[in-house]
């Protein structure tokens, strides 16, 4: 795992009803790879725990998966609830996979998260989006006195990483050892 002057500490978890961990695990690895810390809580994560991990822990991002198609709910519910501690008023929160089960994009869904508090919406998983999303709050966000500290503290390296492909073919090489569908086929 390389770690970056410039990287973040990033909290990921999946929604209260999404028992679903490979997402989970391909999200870590793209956040590490790129040089971020990640503490992974895993799957059916219940709002208060999320917000009790939250002011335990400090992230400085919280990305939410969601592959059972309740994102919107499930986030819904968790971002309210991040939103009241004032603490946590300002910490980016990011919502990605499906938001519905009709298994189509829904802006209004989309808009109302946001308008609920989340940072960043990624309905469907649009990994190059939340792959700038990320870079972005790493460039701005190193200016900060807290991730600064934080990462001084964690004793970060200078290096960045290179961004490369490896992540996604390790997740399409798990989910194909798992048997699951991974988008390619097999002759």
């Amino acid at each position: 795992m390389v770690h970056s002057q410039h990287g973040l500490h990033v909290l990921v978890c999946g929604g209260a009803s999404d028992a679903h961990t490979w997402n989970l695990v391909c999200l870590q690895l793209l956040l590490e790879e790129a040089g971020h810390r990640v503490t992974n809580l895993g799957p059916c994560v219940p709002e208060e725990l999320l917000a009790r991990e939250c002011l335990t822990r400090v992230p400085d991002a919280v990305v939410i998966g969601s592959v059972n198609g309740h994102g919107y709910q499930d986030g819904l519910r968790a971002v309210r609830r991040l939103r009241r501690e004032p603490s946590l008023t300002a910490v980016p929160v990011a919502l990605g996979g499906k938001l519905g089960v009709a298994g189509v994009r829904d802006a209004a869904a989309a808009d109302a998260l946001r308008a609920a508090g989340c940072t960043a919406v990624f309905d469907d998983g649009d990994l190059d989006a939340f792959r700038a999303w990320v870079d972005d709050l790493a460039d701005h966000g190193a200016r900060t006195p807290a991730t600064a500290d934080r990462a001084a503290r964690a004793g970060a390296t200078a290096d960045r990483g290179a961004r490369t492909g490896a992540t996604t073919d390790r997740c399409a090489r798990t989910r194909a050892t798992a048997g699951a569908p991974t988008g390619r086929s097999r002759a």
